[in-house]
């Protein structure tokens, strides 16, 4: 049993596409016991009904999948895990960083790995979780403990037919993802637009040369390898490019008023400048600009 925290379109994603009947949504506090019920269209094909039960307590998963927003992980495990085995693998699937952190060092007995995945889902009306774009979904240890589960955790997601690989340096790919999403996901959400259309807006055009200078030099500070300002923004707009069409998650949440993940993407670069002495007033400004929008 492969169990899922966390009900929304990459949670309902990895539930539709797992093989059926070895799945259970954990219930937060005060969810409805019924199973959760919710159409499901794939890339290719026409939509189909999924229906996934609750995890029952006494049942013991063999893999916890968390795709919670980055705020809510840590109350959500703190809810979830002491009905949960202390051997099984939990696998975090937030954007950003700083979220996964807390989680490794909150529990640093049981195995914590992380996921960074380029699988578009999103939930465009009640009921309906759409597959919107293929990707690839890398899965890494982020302690010891978890680093013997690494093979087998990625041979387990694998059976969902999604493309999925073992990764020795998980924080790095977490870091890639991190960039991308520091200079796309703000600008969309303050500029109210798809990804494609923020690179001809004069405000981003304004912006990005000295945000992507910062993140050069904190990159540098948390010992990652080296990009040159100019080698980082041309990666953003190749992304940006590839994905034209796409309203960001951090841009959908502010669209529905819900918290964005603000504060573990460029919020987590700015805080990471003050702990080593790196002004980062544009990742500042992205921030705050971000969090006006709620």
């Amino acid at each position: 049993m492969i169990a899922i925290l966390g009900a929304g379109s990459m949670g309902r994603l990895w539930a539709a596409t797992l093989p059926a009947g070895q799945v259970a949504f954990v219930p937060r506090p005060g969810q409805a016991p019924d199973p959760a019920c919710y159409r499901f269209q794939p890339l290719e094909g026409e939509s189909f009904s999924v229906t996934v039960p609750w995890l029952q307590r006494g049942q013991s998963p063999e893999l916890l999948l968390v795709t919670t927003k980055a705020g809510d992980t840590l109350e959500a495990l703190k809810d979830a895990l002491p009905s949960i085995a202390s051997s099984t693998p939990i696998v975090l699937f937030q954007n950003g960083l700083g979220s996964q952190q807390q989680v490794s060092e909150t529990w640093p007995q049981r195995p914590v790995l992380a996921a960074s995945t380029t699988e578009g889902a999103n939930r465009p009306e009640l009921g309906l979780t759409v597959h919107a774009g293929r990707g690839a979904t890398w899965v890494g240890a982020l302690n010891p403990t978890g680093q013997p589960l690494v093979g087998r955790v990625a041979q387990q997601l694998a059976e969902s037919g999604l493309e999925v690989h073992p990764e020795q340096d998980i924080l790095g790919r977490l870091w890639q993802k991190l960039v991308i999403n520091a200079g796309i996901n703000a600008f969309t959400a303050v500029l109210d637009c798809p990804n494609g259309e923020i690179l001809e807006q004069p405000f981003y055009q304004q912006w990005i040369n000295p945000l992507c200078r910062e993140i050069s030099h904190l990159l540098a500070a948390a010992g990652q390898p080296e990009h040159t300002p100019e080698a980082l923004r041309e990666s953003i707009e190749a992304v940006a490019r590839r994905t034209a069409a796409n309203t960001s998650s951090m841009r959908a949440d502010a669209l529905a008023g819900r918290p964005t993940e603000i504060d573990f993407i460029n919020g987590y670069l700015a805080r990471l400048g003050q702990q080593h002495g790196i002004a980062t007033p544009v990742n500042q400004m992205l921030t705050e600009q971000v969090q006006q929008l709620n």
